[in-house]
């Protein structure tokens, strides 16, 4: 996997109405049923998080969407790029804004972000991938992922975004 090797610099990226456009995803899987609910195994889900690099708590893989690739393109090359999986992205969860410290630039000088948050169904977790000598991953449950986010914006993808899509589309919750 050595020849997988992350995007840098902005030359590509996106922007619309004052805003840098990034895409992101909530990469999760379920863990081997363990409980049983009404005879029924109940299936646990775990999302993963990365590291964040500039400080403490954890984040979802997000990052800028280019010119040259379709926002779901961008949110599963961020995933394969910052925590090293590959899966299939589902629905759009929401659009969350907010502001970056580091991102600013002369098209964005107060560094206000517009991030498209999609799950993602993880299928491959990489043993190599182009950021792991900077991003540590974890899985964790929803309730664990809450209380270690980094970010509000990102805690309310989580619960306002994937939580109440994963109850609606998953038709085994008991």
């Amino acid at each position: 996997m050595s020849d997988l090797v992350a995007r840098t610099g902005r030359h590509q990226q996106r922007y619309e109405g004052g805003y840098r456009l990034v895409a992101g995803c909530i990469p999760y899987k379920y863990r081997n049923p363990d409980e049983n609910c009404g005879g029924k195994m109940k299936k646990t889900v775990e999302v993963l998080m990365i590291n964040s690099s500039s400080g403490p708590g954890l984040l979802f893989p997000k990052g800028g969407w280019e010119n040259d690739e379709t926002v779901e393109e961008a949110a599963e090359r961020e995933a394969l790029e910052e925590a090293g999986v590959r899966g299939e992205i589902k629905d759009l969860l929401g659009h969350y804004y907010f502001k970056s410290r580091t991102l600013k630039d002369e098209f964005c000088p107060d560094g206000s972000c517009k991030a498209a948050m999609f799950p993602l169904l993880v299928k491959e977790e990489l043993c190599s991938w182009p950021e792991q000598s900077t991003r540590q991953r974890k899985w964790l449950t929803i309730p664990e992922a809450e209380t270690q986010c980094r970010h509000s914006w990102m805690q309310d993808a989580l619960v306002e975004g994937f939580s109440k899509w994963h109850a609606k589309n998953t038709a085994d919750n008991c």
